[in-house]
């Protein structure tokens, strides 16, 4: 009797662990999956600040919303905008 919980014991484990190993490389190959297939952003026009020019004046002149305009110039802080900065006001993803 001992014998068989044991041989049970021990089947239940053994697929208990090839399960485990295989959950383990197939998320691994969807980890990789996802990752190759992101989108780049690609500025299709851009503008050159000059004085005055605030992100909201820059908004409003191009007809842009705040989500746009900020998906096209992620790394921006509209409270350093220079004079001369390169903006992206019209972009797409490939």
């Amino acid at each position: 009797m001992a014998n068989t919980k044991a041989s049970k014991f021990f089947s239940l484990i053994l697929l208990l662990s090839f399960v485990l190993i295989i959950s383990i490389g197939e998320s691994r190959m969807t980890i990789s999956k996802r990752s190759s297939n992101k989108l780049t952003l690609v500025c299709n026009k851009i503008y050159g600040t000059q004085v005055g020019d605030t992100c909201f004046s820059i908004i409003e002149a191009f007809h842009l919303t705040d989500a746009a305009f900020n998906t096209f110039n992620p790394n921006l802080n509209c409270n350093k905008v220079f004079v001369g900065e390169w903006l992206c006001i019209d972009g797409s993803a490939k």
